[in-house]
Parts: structure tokens; sequence; C-alpha cells
């Protein structure tokens, strides 16, 4: 499944948003391109479940939202004493019932590896609610760190900047999750098509990949989720919708 990290952004308008069309609207015309979408939001502030019962309503049946998890657990927290957090944020979340899809957990880049820490945070979710882990200090990989993701089904999350990974590439689950932050091509801060045939080589590991592109600015994240998507679909290989071809 390809979509973009988050739908909210205003230089997306005269693009993938008409001019005229009410910001009120945008979720549907986003729904309406794009099978799934990755929630930033809930990091900064964690939506009341009435907010995520909203988003359930205004989406198609087959929509997929993957969601970040607060900041409150990772990056204040830290990942100590995860129940209470955990818990309160799969109540909420529950509001999009089948349309939840993984929950990103992104620690914060000065955070070394704990594979305890991480162990005891993971099995607050429950066997039925998919988890990927954005580890961003080097530390985290080690074959610690693997097997505890590998204990519980979540995925390591493959991230790139620049054209570049920025972990190791292990498959620690039944589905792949990958995160597209900036690209090299031009103009900044697009994919060229060398750094996507590159990804989707990659994506094709997994029998079930979620790729979402958080290059927002300029519209650019759309522009490489809709390139990509049209790549995979050119090669025979079942893609979610996107938006046609410019």
């Amino acid at each position: 499944m390809v979509g973009t990290s988050g739908w909210q952004y205003r230089d997306w308008r005269g693009g993938l948003y008409p001019e005229k069309l009410p910001q009120r609207l945008w979720l549907e015309r986003y729904a309406e391109n794009f099978a799934t979408v990755e929630v930033n939001n809930a990091f900064y502030r964690l939506p009341e479940k009435s907010t995520f019962e909203q988003w359930r309503a205004r989406t198609p049946d087959d929509f997929v939202v993957a969601v970040k998890m607060s900041r409150y657990l990772t990056h204040v927290k830290r990942l100590e004493d995860p129940a209470e957090p955990v818990a309160r944020f799969l109540d909420r979340a529950a509001g999009l019932t089948d349309k939840l899809g993984p929950v990103l957990l992104q620690l914060p880049p000065t955070l070394k590896g704990d594979p305890a820490a991480l162990e005891q945070t993971l099995a607050q979710f429950p066997r039925h609610v998919e988890v990927a882990v954005e580890p961003r200090h080097p530390t985290w990989f080690t074959d610690e760190t693997r097997a505890v993701l590998e204990k519980h089904g979540a995925a390591l999350c493959w991230a790139d900047r620049k054209g570049r990974p920025l972990n190791p590439l292990w498959q620690t689950a039944g589905f792949g999750y990958i995160r597209m932050h900036e690209g090299r091509a031009a103009p900044w801060p697009r994919y060229g098509r060398a750094a996507l045939r590159t990804w989707l080589d990659r994506a094709g590991q997994f029998d079930r990949t979620y790729v979402f592109f958080n290059n927002d600015p300029g519209g650019a994240a759309v522009a490489d989720a809709t390139a990509l998507a049209a790549m995979a679909r050119r090669r025979g290989v079942e893609v979610s919708r996107h938006p046609a071809v410019r």
C-alpha cells in the first residue's frame, strides 16, 4: 500500500486538492486517490476517540490508517512504564475499528538501544495490532533488538533519507513498513526514478508492504507516491490506488 505521511498540507492546494475545495473535505479527496495514510499528528497530540471515529466514517471501506504513537511514550517516558500510555493510545485508536493499520513507534535519535524496554513496550500491544518500530540511534541495531522485534512480529521500519537506508534492512515481521523522508532529485525533496526503483525492489521482499512518503513540501510526497505506485503497476505488482500519472 502506498500513501503519504499526513494529508493536511496547504501547498498541496492546486495539486491534489482543487483550489476551491474547502479544507474540511481534504480527507475525502485524499481517500479518493490513496487507500492509506500515516497519521503524524497523533505523535504531537493524541486525538480523542471521536476524532478517530470521524476519520473512519469519512473514508471508504478499504481505507487503512497507520498511526504514529504519541511522543509521550517514546520521547517523554522514553519507553519507561509503557502500560498506561499504550492502553490510552489503543483505546482512542480503537475508534478506527477495522481501518486501524500499523502503529508506528518512532524513537528519539538520542534514545540508545534498550531491548528490554522495547520488549516491555511491545508486550503491551495485542497480537492483532501490527507495530512498526523506527529506531534512530545506531546502538539499537543489534541481534538482541532484532530478536525482540521477531518475537513480537513487529516490523523494523525501513527509513530513507536522500536515497540511503538509515537502518539495517532486517525482515522481522510478515509485513514491511517503509518511510521516505527526503529525496535527492530536483525539485527538492523529490525522489529520482532510480531511488524509487531500488525501494520498489526492496518492498517486493514482503508479501505486503506499506510505503509512506514524508517529503511533503511542494507536493513532493504525492508526486513520488504516485510515481512509485505507477511503477509497481507497470511491473504487474498489485498496488493500492493512486492519482493518475501526470
